[in-house]
């Protein structure tokens, strides 16, 4: 690999010599409500699908609206550097939202609670702690391999704000800027049309989610399951407007692989387990049931999720092996820039585009924080785990800045990053002879920190890729993505507690563990009521039991009455099993693949009690694709994820394919390379309007399960209606009918892509 470039004769949009506005309180405070908004949403897609999409670009270009909006009613329009600042606090809510909900769920699976105070230090701890990390590479990385490292969503965002500027931040710009504008202007959206095509995605991803979920207006998840001769096979699709909008994003080849990985799992796998297990008079372990028994689900939660782990883990392992000589590479630069003078030392004399928070700041910061970490009583931290925080966190933020560049922050291997701080971790741990008890919590807490800062770190590149193309001010720029991620981080937290209990199913324990008691006097002070919709049917408070594995019933939360008997066993939301309350009502879990990949690392190792035997077959199917020249990571996720989360996804990409192939064709006279092509495709008006479906079906997600409780009796009565007078909620067509809704926002992403409506067709 050739050595690294310096761009001495880059000039920026706006120039460094240009005073113009920049951080102002409207910036601030819009880019981190539209964090905490973007970051809600993502935390949703992660629970449910273990993957999230960038938000920059939809922060970018609502932040042009809004600003447009203000002006129209008497108030100033924001410059192109106010925008800049709006989307870089706007961007840390996303890759928060992706680190909490990849760790912190490992909690509920590992068997302890899912505590307030913990999950909002870990977000909050590991995001600052990634953006502090970053800033003393900013030089080495951003300026001086400018031309080299690309940040493909920091370049695309920086055309979209481009593209939108005023008349004013015009008139400021270069002539070269001035030209380059004109030309993106040519070949993608104008500011007002970006924008009504986000919001019109929202506020039908919005409206859709609450019409199917809510008002139970069609069945939410058609499915089909087949007879003889491929017995307990099945197919179904979860007709959602975000996963329809993440296939969108994420593209075909993607979306393939991942909805490849679920056709093995749904029409092989469960089929073959079915197949070979009908005739056994006796479980298999680690199932508790006979096969002959189960339902294509239950095999699934008895068998192949163990598998899905594996492939998980192999596939994260893999990635992290196939980025190896770029991560080397990176640190031996970021090491030369810090050594070299590229660190943020000092900021006198420089010009306002190079002025960094200084060291000392930083230095001081990281200290802070890591003194934090150890005397933090939630996190269970020692001495060795916050040493291992600071080994894992400079090194994978130094990796995920560096790999941002390359490859862009969609393809940079977090998961493989984080399954890699928990194995070395855990080995640690178990040589040490640290098993057991909180030190699951102190294992899952340096991973779970490790990961934020590095999801983080990669973010906060991208968004100074940004700056440096449009003139901004870095130390601006970082007090900004602080602002955001702390904000975000204190919003995460009880987003994700309230998802999980939206979703709890308290388990009368007669049904499940008949007869189990317990010697109350053996138990803790702490006391819990029900929560949710089951609530208003038990106002009583109960003392807190977590079973372990054993005898007389299944491991888990249990409820207990003051004579010591077990009357619920409290299912979590998150990777729960019971899917039915007590009064017949369905209740959607959350499955946090990677969540669950992450707990079978802690406790396999800690433990050592994994059905290895089913893990090591799904490495070998990680080892096997990858072979075979096919993304393993992806196709994993497909193997652990249900078929029907990865079935819209592949509609998605599908669609996704179509439109891309038209727009070759289109622009086959501009012969713009690969990288070139990919920003356009980036910045078009169907990406806009997916990221836009993405929020929306989200955000009506989340307000549903906030609202759960206080609607219960609602949602039971229009359940109730719904099967009896709705053919596309219930009955014999109800399946096929609940498709033509979804047909009908495919076709509009379509449309829309194609530039059809909501902007100019291309001709």
């Amino acid at each position: 690999m050739s050595a690294p470039q310096s761009s001495p004769s880059f000039e920026p949009f706006i120039p460094a010599h240009v005073a113009m506005r920049e951080f102002t309180l409207r910036a601030v405070l819009s880019g981190t409500v539209l964090g905490i908004v973007f970051g809600a949403s993502s935390l949703y897609l992660v629970l449910k699908v273990g993957l999230t999409v960038s938000a920059s670009i939809p922060v970018a270009v609502i932040s042009l609206a809004l600003f447009r909006a203000w002006s129209k009613v008497g108030g100033r329009d924001a410059t192109i550097l106010e925008h800049n600042i709006t989307q870089t606090a706007g961007s840390a809510g996303e890759s928060i939202a992706f680190g909490v909900g990849v760790t912190m769920p490992a909690i509920l699976i590992l068997g302890f609670d899912l505590e307030l105070t913990r999950v909002m230090l870990v977000g909050l701890l590991g995001g600052l702690l990634g953006i502090l990390m970053m800033i003393p590479l900013r030089r080495a990385l951003i300026v001086k391999e400018h031309g080299v490292l690309k940040y493909p969503e920091g370049t695309a965002c920086a055309a979209v704000l481009k593209a939108g500027a005023n008349e004013s931040c015009r008139a400021q710009a270069s002539e070269s800027a001035r030209a380059e504008m004109r030309a993106a202007e040519a070949a993608g959206l104008g500011r007002s049309a970006g924008a009504k095509v986000v919001f019109t995605g929202f506020f039908l991803g919005l409206a859709y989610k609450t019409l199917m979920v809510a008002f139970k207006g069609w069945k939410d998840v058609p499915e089909k399951v087949f007879g003889a001769p491929l017995k307990s096979g099945s197919v179904g699709a979860e007709i959602s407007p975000e996963l329809l909008g993440v296939g969108y994003i994420i593209g075909p080849r993607i979306a393939a692989v991942m909805c490849a990985g679920g056709v093995m799992s749904y029409l092989l796998l469960i089929p073959l387990i079915s197949f070979f297990g009908a005739g056994l008079v006796a479980p298999l372990p680690p199932g508790t049931k006979l096969i002959s028994e189960m339902t294509p689900n239950g095999i699934r939660g008895a068998y192949i999720l163990y598998i899905g782990a594996g492939a998980v883990a192999a596939g994260g392992i893999i990635s992290l092996f196939q980025a190896l000589p770029t991560i080397l590479h990176g640190i031996r630069a970021g090491l030369a820039g810090l050594s070299g003078g590229g660190g943020a030392a000092r900021n006198d004399g420089l010009p306002r585009t190079d002025r960094d928070l200084p060291l000392k700041f930083t230095g001081i910061g990281i200290i802070v924080l890591v003194t934090l970490i150890v005397l933090a009583p939630a996190l269970h931290m020692n001495l060795l785990g916050a040493l291992l925080i600071v080994l894992f966190g400079f090194l994978f933020v130094t990796v995920s800045s560096r790999l941002t560049g390359e490859i862009g922050s969609s393809s940079n291997p977090i998961s493989g990053m984080t399954v890699a701080t928990l194995l070395f971790t855990c080995l640690v741990f178990l040589l040490v002879g640290w098993t057991g008890g909180t030190h699951y919590v102190t294992a899952l807490s340096v991973g779970a920190i490790v990961c934020i800062a590095a999801s983080n770190g990669g973010t906060t590149s991208q968004d100074l890729k940004t700056g440096f193309l449009l003139g901004g001010t870095p130390r601006l720029q970082q007090i900004a993505i602080l602002i955001g991620a702390f904000a975000s981080s204190l919003v995460l937290g009880p987003i994700l507690l309230r998802l999980n209990e939206s979703a709890t199913v308290y388990v009368p324990a007669a049904q499940v563990a008949p007869g189990l008691r317990v010697d109350a006097a053996t138990l803790g002070a702490a006391r819990e009521s029900l929560a949710g919709p089951q609530a208003k049917d038990d106002a009583a408070s109960y003392r807190v039991w977590h079973k372990p594995e054993g005898p007389g019933g299944p491991a888990g939360k249990y409820l207990i009455n003051e004579r010591g008997e077990a009357v619920w066993l409290v299912d979590p939301g998150i990777n729960g099993s019971h899917n039915r309350r007590p009064d017949g009502t369905e209740v959607r879990k959350f499955d946090a693949p990677k969540a669950t990949l992450v707990s079978y690392i802690i406790k396999g190792i800690l433990d050592q009690k994994l059905p290895w035997a089913l893990v090591l077959l799904g490495v070998m199917i990680a080892v096997t694709l990858q072979l075979s020249f096919v993304p393993a990571l992806a196709f994993a996720v497909g193997v652990y994820l249900p078929l029907s989360a990865s079935t819209p996804i592949l509609l998605g990409g599908l669609i996704r394919w179509i439109v891309d192939r038209r727009m070759r064709r289109q622009t086959a006279h501009a012969r713009m390379s690969e990288e070139q092509f990919a920003a356009e495709s980036d910045k078009s008006p169907g990406v806009l309007l997916a990221s836009g479906y993405i929020a929306g079906g989200a955000i009506a997600g989340i307000l549903i399960a906030f609202l759960a409780g206080v609607l219960g009796d609602f949602d039971a009565a229009v359940g109730r209606w719904a099967e009896k007078n709705n053919p596309f909620f219930a009955g014999p067509h109800a399946d096929l009918l609940a498709l033509l809704p979804f047909a009908a926002i495919a076709v509009f992403l379509y449309l829309v892509a194609r530039e059809r409506v909501l902007g100019p067709r291309r001709n």
